[in-house]
């Protein structure tokens, strides 16, 4: 009896072991929930693996769309707790889910923080996106604003998506505060986007961060049709006067007077515009190029893979997929094309208004995508005319349309923040 038990009793325990790895699985998980959750969390998959597609096979924003798409992939397969949603239900952090015992939930299951969940604090606290400002502002060069103020205006025009689409998402019965993290993706800047909608809306932050960077991405298909329709052949084959040499001073002086002016007006743009002209000032003082270099390259690399990977992480499936994602990604839409019109407009505005002298597609670079938006109005200008080198003309409204963005947040967290 005894050699009986010893020959049947680890055939036993081995089955049972391949039951729990079977039904702990993720596949089992999307297989018995179908009909519930599990077809959403497929679709998720599909999402993620068309957008890793287009980064990597289309190389449209890569370094943006593969973290992204990555932690949605992984959030997503079952069973990882790599991301609990748990951890910041009704938009708080539950730091109880952090001290390493874990949170009980209601039907008492026990929920602790995933690696995600840790990392997603920078997103939550409002940490990567003012850390990214600072990178963009150590890599950007503001001489063409300096040298042309006019392209200011351009920048501001390129906001109006953003208002528009505020009071349309009213008129569709978002609150105030969704409504403004809405109309935010009409900037084209992700990092601002993000950070609005994390203090606003934190309950919509996966559709709207996804939107925001999907549209930066997809720049060089979006605007050419809006640029040539605003536009005649004539408007686009104009050839714009060189920009005049900017002096080191003008460039030292211009973050730091742009900062006080700014944050002396709307105090909630300080985290944004502070972190924006603080790497420009590294970059142009000629004193920090150790520190320049570092914020270009090492910090904004880190925090754009724990950016991007944390943000995708939140769009799981049963809170992404709904009619009020497929809305927020529609009217995101809307906000990016009207501002894209909006800059255009005000450029033809400007070249009636100087005889000529002025090419309007540069106005579509107002939009804060840097520098994607600005190599569209060069390769839409070179189309029109070989001659035409629109570049450095198109990056003073693409770098006002930063600021343009930055303050428009300010606003816009002035009034319901």
């Amino acid at each position: 009896m005894n050699l009986v038990a010893l020959q049947t009793e680890p055939t036993v325990d081995i089955l049972e072991t391949i039951r729990t790895l079977w039904q702990s699985s993720g596949i089992y998980n999307i297989y018995a929930n179908f009909l519930g959750t599990g077809w959403q969390t497929l679709v998720m998959i599909i999402i993620a693996c068309a957008l890793l597609y287009l980064a990597i096979g289309k190389k449209f924003e890569p370094l943006l769309l593969v973290p992204i798409a990555t932690g949605m992939l992984l959030s997503n397969i079952g069973g990882g707790q790599i991301f609990n949603s748990a951890c910041f239900a009704d938009g708080h952090v539950h730091w109880e889910a952090f001290n390493g015992i874990g949170m009980a939930l209601e039907d008492g299951t026990i929920v602790k923080a995933g690696l995600f969940d840790y990392l997603y604090l920078g997103v939550k606290l409002g940490i990567y996106p003012c850390l990214i400002f600072m990178g963009v502002g150590a890599m950007t060069d503001f001489s063409p604003l300096i040298a042309n103020p006019k392209s200011l205006f351009l920048g501001a025009a390129a906001q109006l998506g953003i208002f528009v689409t505020f009071i349309l998402a009213r008129i569709f019965g978002f609150t105030g505060n969704e409504a403004a993290s809405i109309g935010i993706i009409g900037g084209a800047d992700g990092p601002t986007a993000i950070l609005v909608t994390s203090q606003l809306a934190p309950h919509l932050l996966a559709a709207i961060a996804v939107a925001a960077y999907s549209y930066m991405a997809l720049v060089p298909i979006i605007q050419p049709p809006i640029m040539k329709a605003l536009t005649t052949k004539k408007e686009r084959e104009i050839v714009m006067e060189q920009l005049r040499p900017v002096s080191k001073r003008e460039l030292v002086i211009f973050p730091i007077a742009t900062a006080v002016a700014i944050i002396a007006i709307l105090p909630d743009t300080a985290p944004l515009i502070g972190s924006l002209m603080f790497g420009n000032l590294l970059r142009v003082c000629g004193v920090t190029e150790r520190l320049s270099k570092t914020v270009q390259n090492e910090l904004c690399n880190i925090v754009t893979i724990f950016l991007g990977t944390t943000v995708g992480a939140t769009a799981v499936g049963e809170t992404f997929l709904s009619l009020q994602t497929v809305l927020i990604i529609l009217m995101g839409l809307f906000a990016f094309c009207i501002g894209t019109a909006g800059g255009v407009l005000l450029g033809k505005l400007m070249c009636v208004l100087t005889g000529g002298k002025i090419n309007p597609l540069i106005g579509s670079a107002g939009v804060s995508a840097v520098p994607m938006a600005a190599r569209v109005s060069q390769v839409e200008g070179q189309k029109a005319n070989p001659k035409n080198f629109l570049l450095m003309h198109a990056m003073g409204p693409n770098v006002a349309g930063v600021i343009g963005s930055a303050v428009a947040a300010g606003v816009l967290l002035a009034i319901y923040g």
